[in-house]
């Protein structure tokens, strides 16, 4: 059983579902694909010049009130970032230069420099950092980013997330290809894989 979790370093609840989903998907017995893209693309067909959070101060600010406390709630570090909504470009392509169990140590060390610190992760040396708190040399992430092959792949994953019906991230894609979306419907895209039914019919 598995499910890929559509991110984008700029998505602030994805913030939230990267510091929690391999412990709940290891209870499940599930596994997780990390599939980092951009939203940017996706905004753009959709007709949006920014992402929507931002469309309102209304909404804006109800975002940030959220964010701060479901984090306290779940006993993790937020800090609003310096630049928002951040350009998550280079990150996405240091994180899809990466496989398995390296690159979810380091999207969820971006994460934490980006939503835990209030870094900006368009400048190398969070990236650096990143790496290092993840134990990896900063030298390959560096190397990831410039990757032809890479940029071809992020462009790619873009391209996947838009075939797959993605409007917004997170987006958890089940085997059978149901969406869900937002960090609160992780636990009905798990029951979904695990069983065909929702996590709380209620």
């Amino acid at each position: 059983m598995a499910i890929r979790f559509f991110f984008d370093f700029s998505s602030t609840y994805s913030y939230l579902t990267a510091m929690r989903i391999e412990p709940l998907a290891d209870a499940e017995g599930i596994e997780v694909e990390w599939t980092p893209f951009l939203l940017g693309p996706i905004f753009a067909d959709a007709g949006f010049k920014a992402t929507p959070n931002l469309s309102s101060e209304a909404k804006a600010s109800f975002m940030w009130e959220d964010l701060s406390r479901r984090a306290a709630h779940r006993g993790i570090p937020f800090v609003m970032p310096e630049v928002f909504p951040s350009r998550s470009v280079s990150a996405a392509r240091a994180a899809l230069s990466l496989e398995g169990a390296e690159r979810a140590a380091f999207s969820r060390a971006v994460f934490h420099c980006e939503y835990g610190k209030g870094m900006d992760i368009a400048q190398a040396e969070t990236l650096s950092e990143a790496a290092e708190a993840a134990g990896i040399d900063p030298a390959r992430i560096a190397e990831g980013i410039r990757n032809e092959a890479v940029k071809a792949a992020l462009f790619a994953n873009v391209e996947a997330a838009k075939a797959a019906g993605v409007f917004g991230a997170p987006t958890f894609i089940t085997g059978d290809g149901s969406r869900f979306w937002g960090d609160a419907q992780l636990r009905d895209a798990f029951s979904w894989e695990r069983t065909g039914t929702l996590a709380d019919l209620g």
